[in-house]
């Protein structure tokens, strides 16, 4: 695993999601509670950008066209057969670290 640094925990408030380019990858990054989230930032519908959208709990709403998400996996909460790729992630100190290379 090739945890990578990202941006400080502040910058990312619970309640709130945020797009990132890590490693070459565009990845919606959310924080639950103080869990932080990684999942790929491409709505699997029309390419919307997830990191635009609304967080609700552990669901990610698409801002184009409402597609949600489940922040611990990437699944769709309509069709859960169907999912993004989810990033590990760790909180060390006041720096957040995701892991592109192990997408899942």
């Amino acid at each position: 695993m090739a945890f990578v640094r990202t941006v400080k925990l502040a910058e990312v408030p619970p309640g709130t999601v945020r797009e990132l380019h890590v490693e070459g990858k565009a990845i919606a990054m959310a924080n639950v509670e103080g869990r932080v989230y990684a999942i790929n930032n491409t709505c699997l519908h029309r390419g919307g950008p997830l990191g635009q959208g609304v967080v609700e709990g552990k669901v990610l709403t698409c801002p184009w066209h409402g597609w949600q998400y489940d922040l611990t996996s990437g699944r769709t909460v309509q069709n859960p057969a169907v999912a993004v790729d989810c990033y590990p992630t760790e909180v060390r100190g006041e720096d957040v670290f995701v892991d592109v290379d192990s997408g899942s």
